[in-house]
């Protein structure tokens, strides 16, 4: 095989024995007509052609090796969704470095951290997280050797660009050699870096970009998840680069209103979001009465998706959303619905080039209909957790098999079901139940927007679902519709799963991937 190049099949992938994975996304998008294309947009007005892609990463590639740094040293990235992202995380591969982009919401204790874990022989960051990133670098001795803003005054990454060749040689690398970071997003304790190969990014783009979503040249991709973790990576940068699509980049924050101002401006036929944002569209739909017309179809991952969003989702716009599963660790979504095959509920079944199973506390596989622990493998899966043994083997277990966090049950038709985090599932009446599946129930009544389920002990020191509720008018809370919701709740699932205790508040707390952090709810 030509050097750094797969080839497809539908059995498997198979690579070139030297294969930096800069060389098929990047620049063999210009060896394939593209150089004039425009392959990023951003909703300041800016747009980015294949041409200038090269240019940017090869400029960022050398700017790094000029610092002195050499093969294997990691580049953390706290840098927002904008052009000079794409430049250091692909330049920092193409060179032979390890790029890991690390979640813009952290505060200094997190990123204080991941420098003193890393080991990082450089950080870059946007100026807009000076509070954060400063106090972090101030606390760790000695940290990073090389410290660099984006952009501003004196030594930035947009100065050491534009002082640096625009010719850079692909580092020979191999599929299965180390190529990035990504840090989970510490939904409970600290962060974990989960080292992904070469092989990885390719992977996720074919099989759940192409196969999956069935992304095309044509299409334009916008992602509301940001570039920092693993969803928006793959939605935001890797499936457009991997079909010579365009993305558009938008560095805000996502809300109704932001998100709907892009799609009316800048058309994408993609769209990825969270359920978390498509509550809040829907209940915004009417008042901001957005077009969406552009789309062909839309995303959800993050959390579960309730079948009522879906179904109404789809009743206001004309639109799918495909409901799946992915992690950091796996890269992005490995189990999914499908265009013509949605089953609402569902998270649906295996992404072609992945394999799940459900096992109960012993890793024996359970029948069908059985709730359990779900695995998962692929060629996607991270290799290890960076300097975390201890995680490492209680996640990435043997022949492969990659432990979720998730509990799971499998119909007789092959379509898988959330139902919950192996660590939020409770017992009711000595009966497993499932939080998602309350919280679904929840989310029927017009006033939810959002509802977690959490265990809580009675007088009788028995656990007992209690309901944590965000509505779409505060001022709708009473006792009234405390009761209403339970009602909801006993006629529509198993009668001991109703929630004995109703609070209302005013958001819940997330990961950034949209993930609800019950474990704080329980404090």
């Amino acid at each position: 095989m030509i050097e750094h190049t797969v080839a497809v099949t539908a059995e498997e992938l198979t690579f070139a024995q030297t294969f930096n994975v800069a060389v098929p996304f990047i620049d063999r998008n210009i060896a394939e007509g593209r150089a004039e294309k425009v392959a990023i947009r951003t909703t300041h007005g800016e747009e980015i052609t294949y041409g200038e892609l090269v240019d940017g990463v090869n400029r960022a590639g050398n700017a790094l090796k000029d610092l002195g740094l050499v093969s294997g040293d990691r580049v953390l990235m706290v840098v927002k969704d904008d052009p000079i992202f794409y430049y250091i995380f692909w330049g920092a591969i193409k060179a032979g470095l390890i790029p890991v982009p690390l979640n813009t919401l952290l505060r200094a204790s997190d990123y204080e951290f991941v420098l003193s874990d890393s080991l990082a022989a450089a950080v870059i960051w946007s100026p807009e997280y000076d509070d954060e990133v400063v106090p972090a670098l101030d606390a760790v001795t000695p940290g990073p050797a090389h410290r660099i803003r984006t952009e501003g005054v004196g030594e930035t990454m947009r100065s050491l660009l534009e002082d640096a060749s625009r010719d850079l040689e692909p580092f020979a690398s191999s599929s299965l050699d180390d190529c990035f970071w990504l840090y989970s997003s510490g939904s409970t304790g600290n962060p974990k870096g989960a080292i992904h190969r070469h092989r990885d990014m390719v992977v996720t783009s074919q099989r759940y970009g192409v196969e999956t979503l069935g992304a095309r040249e044509d299409d334009v991709f916008f992602s509301a998840a940001k570039l920092f973790f693993a969803y928006g990576l793959g939605n935001g940068m890797t499936f457009p680069l991997w079909v010579g699509g365009t993305a558009i980049l938008f560095d805000g924050r996502p809300t109704p209103e932001t998100t709907f101002e892009v799609i009316g401006q800048l058309c994408p036929t993609l769209y990825f979001g969270v359920p978390t944002l498509y509550a809040a569209q829907l209940a915004a739909y009417d008042e901001l009465e957005p077009d969406t017309s552009s789309i062909r179809l839309c995303v959800s991952a993050g959390e579960a998706l309730p079948p009522d969003l879906l179904s109404r989702w789809k009743e206001r716009t004309g639109l799918d959303i495909l409901d799946g599963i992915g992690s950091t660790e796996l890269l992005h979504i490995f189990i999914s619905n499908l265009p013509g095959d949605i089953r609402p509920g569902a998270t649906g079944k295996p992404v072609p080039g992945y394999e799940a199973r459900i096992v109960d506390e012993d890793g024996n596989d359970v029948s069908v209909g059985t709730v359990g622990r779900l695995l998962d493998r692929g060629q996607s899966a991270s290799r290890a957790y960076w300097n975390n043994a201890v995680k490492t083997a209680a996640t990435m277990l043997g022949d492969d098999w990659l432990d979720t966090g998730d509990t799971y049950v499998c119909d007789e038709d092959g379509y898988f079901y959330y139902q919950g985090r192996s660590d939020d599932m409770m017992k009711v009446g000595g009966i497993w139940t499932s939080p998602f599946e309350i919280e679904a129930k929840l989310m029927e009544h017009a006033l939810v927007l959002e509802a977690a389920i959490i265990g809580r002990k009675d007088d009788a020191d028995l656990v007992k679902p209690a309901a944590i509720i965000v509505l779409t008018d505060a001022s709708a809370a009473s006792e009234d519709l405390k009761g209403e919701l339970r009602t909801l709740c006993k006629e529509g699932l198993a009668p001991y799963k109703y929630p004995r205790w109703i609070e209302f508040v005013d958001d819940l707390p997330k990961t950034a991937t949209g993930k609800i952090q019950r474990f704080k709810l329980r404090g």
